[in-house]
């Protein structure tokens, strides 16, 4: 029995579609949930509906009955109301109670000297849960997933056609970015075959790209130029708040833009490669199928 975390959410739901397209039967994946009623359309697939809370170790204990591999999907952190890594602490609490065999864990990709970084806290968080499975005695595999493809609309802006430019401070900063679907599929690769218990894994894109890459990119795909600026924050800030942007969405850009800045996610590795079987969505070709 294999149980994934999250299973409603959208790396979750992708890694269940995954292990069904790679024969598993439904009856031998679980799904957890916090609400049920979310989860109607996974039963209505003759999945294992089962219903726990990160925050609650009784609740995942039960859940955990009988699984022998877990998936743990990373938890959301929202400062005081939820807490990344106390909820990590506590799955992993819960496997070893309901003696799960293998615990595969979505962590982040992580370079040396990170605590410096822009996104320390976020790193911090995975290290921590990496640490605490390493302790804990339980077969486990980590996964340090690269930053989601996904992410680079949010930051050009949904206008980036319409104005011609792009203005993000991320300065000449690259990333290796992966398509979220395509990290699922490598972690239903993981929980499908063998050889893979106590090993840590960095699944990036095989190539980095930089804003100026992307916006070059966008200049053919869009048949128009497309500039590239990168303002210093404060500026960057100021125009964010100007057009009534919350603070705290002020805040996660310009985290990710620093950490761009300082190359923390230029991590160009051929793993995730080797699991697909193919080679990852490129950044070019994603921007491709989202602009065209």
């Amino acid at each position: 029995m294999i149980l994934v975390t999250g299973a409603t959410g959208q790396y979750g739901a992708k890694a269940i579609e995954h292990l069904l397209k790679k024969g598993i039967a439904p009856q031998q994946i679980a799904a957890l949930v916090r609400d049920a009623a979310k989860g109607q359309h996974l039963e209505e697939q003759g999945i294992d509906l089962r219903v726990g809370d990160y925050a609650d170790v009784a609740s995942l204990v039960t859940a955990l009955q009988g699984v022998d591999k877990l998936l743990l999907v990373s938890s959301n952190d929202r400062g005081a109301v939820e807490n990344r890594t106390a909820h990590h602490a506590n799955a992993i609490r819960a496997a070893k109670e309901a003696r799960v065999k293998h615990v595969v864990y979505t962590s982040f990709v992580t370079k040396p000297a990170y605590e410096d970084s822009a996104i320390a806290g976020f790193l911090d968080s995975h290290a921590q849960t990496e640490q605490l499975l390493q302790a804990s005695g339980l077969a486990y595999t980590i996964l340090q997933n690269g930053i989601y493809l996904e992410m680079i609309p949010l930051f050009a802006g949904d206008k980036v056609a319409e104005t011609g430019i792009i203005r993000f401070p991320a300065q000449e900063g690259k990333a290796s970015w992966v398509l979220r679907e395509e990290l699922a599929e490598a972690a239903a690769h993981v929980l499908t075959t063998e050889g893979h218990e106590n090993q840590r894994y960095v699944l990036a894109n095989a190539e980095s790209a930089s804003f100026r890459d992307i916006a070059r990119n966008l200049s053919g795909i869009l048949g128009k130029e497309i500039s590239y600026q990168s303002p210093p924050v404060g500026e960057f800030q100021a125009t964010l708040r100007q057009f009534g942007v919350p603070d705290v969405y002020i805040g996660m850009f310009t985290t990710w833009a620093s950490a761009v800045a300082q190359g923390m996610m230029d991590v160009e590795d051929s793993t995730l490669e080797a699991f697909l079987g193919r080679k990852p969505t490129t950044t070019a070709q994603f921007l491709a199928q989202v602009y065209k």
